[in-house]
């Protein structure tokens, strides 16, 4: 894969799960989506990580509202990125 087709995919998926996320996430995955368009590849390991960190933050959330469509939407958005990671080599499995 290329670089900027891994960045420009992690951009997206991180799109994905802030529009699935609360409005209180979105400046972290701001953050997490500019880090992705302009961190050099090696660094999008890193990006990956947290960003299902944060996934995995929203999704918790989510359940403890008791907003099961809400946390539906973000733990598919959430294994969307998941194994995206895997394939691109970002992400170990664990």
């Amino acid at each position: 894969m290329t670089q900027m087709y891994l960045a420009g995919e992690l951009s997206l998926m991180l799109a994905r799960l802030q529009q699935a996320a609360a409005a209180a996430s979105g400046s972290a995955f701001e953050e997490l989506r500019r880090e992705a368009e302009t961190a050099p590849v090696v660094a999008l390991s890193s990006v990956a990580a947290r960003a299902l960190r944060l996934g995995d933050a929203v999704c918790w959330e989510s359940v403890s509202r008791g907003d099961s469509v809400a946390f539906r939407s973000q733990a598919a958005a959430a294994a969307e990125l998941y194994e995206f990671g895997l394939c691109a080599g970002l992400l170990d499995e664990e």
